[in-house]
């Protein structure tokens, strides 16, 4: 890794310095005609080099080639999948980023955004609510796609920057017992007659259940129940099916546990449907209420 120049001037000319980030974790930079680069994956503080892949007269779309100056908020990424390449799930975007940076940079997106769309500018900022920073995402949309020619179902988050499922054999967003639910379901679903008619499956956690809500274009075959039956009672899962729009979704099976969230601090059970609007991030919703 090279030095850090003293000066912008000092740089050799193919370098630029990230003078911040936006929420798409694209580094910003400005070159000496004043032209912004946007540049996937460069963190602020750092000097790299990038490649052009997008041109317009006041900006420009650039990929991240080589890092001469690293920002000490750099981090490994958690997550096997996480990455800025072709294939790379796209359900994160920061994951090379410290968390407490993260909060910190959106937190910036949001006083920047005031100020230009709004001409706001606040007088006092309150403290971000911060929670834990893997295993927060109790609500998710995964897509669902049979394919054909490796005869094996994908489910998961798009790739980064495509229509395509990301081959996600784990995930650390998500809690720890639904991340272990990924290549079941994947099995699950293969073994189905509806396996091409099945595009989403829709997450909803509550303190005590896990739900599932499976998309289907066609009706199910009896065999199909019967696997979703035998996958819930194996897994501890209750199964919520959506034939067509949001306004059809129904349980599986009535009875068992309730869909619910409990605010024990003020003595209080929620109960809800999995289309229900909820935080995806409980821990952040007890503070919020």
């Amino acid at each position: 890794m090279n030095p850090e120049p003293e000066t912008a001037s000092a740089a050799p000319p193919d370098w630029l310095h990230i003078d911040s980030m936006d929420l798409d974790a694209q580094g910003i930079a400005r070159r000496a005609d004043g032209k912004v680069v946007f540049i996937d994956g460069a963190l602020p503080g750092e000097w790299v080099s990038a490649a052009v892949t997008k041109r317009k007269n006041q900006w420009e779309a650039a990929t991240l080639t080589e890092v001469h100056r690293e920002s000490s908020l750099r981090v490994r990424p958690r997550c096997p999948h996480f990455g800025l390449h072709q294939g790379a799930c796209g359900g994160c975007k920061m994951q090379h980023l410290d968390p407490a940076a993260q909060v910190a940079v959106k937190q910036r997106a949001l006083e920047d955004n005031l100020w230009h769309l709004g001409k706001v500018k606040p007088d006092i900022l309150l403290r971000p609510i911060e929670g834990p920073a893997w295993g927060y995402r109790w609500r998710a949309r995964l897509s669902v796609r049979y394919v054909h020619k490796r005869g094996e179902v994908l489910i998961g988050f798009h790739e980064r920057k495509s229509r395509y499922v990301a081959d996600m054999r784990e995930c650390h967003v998500l809690p720890p017992h639904v991340s272990a639910l990924l290549m079941p379901l994947r099995d699950l679903i293969t073994g189905m007659d509806a396996r091409d008619t099945c595009p989403q499956i829709e997450l909803a956690c509550g303190d005590d259940v896990t739900a599932l809500v499976l998309r289907h274009l066609e009706p199910l075959s009896v065999a199909d129940l019967t696997r979703l039956r035998d996958f819930g009672a194996r897994h501890s899962v209750q199964w919520w099916l959506q034939p067509k729009g949001p306004d059809t979704v129904h349980r599986l099976d009535d009875g068992g546990p309730e869909l619910a969230y409990r605010l024990p601090e003020f003595g209080i059970t929620m109960p809800f449907r999995p289309t229900d609007f909820t935080q995806v991030n409980p821990h952040i919703n007890r503070v919020l209420v």
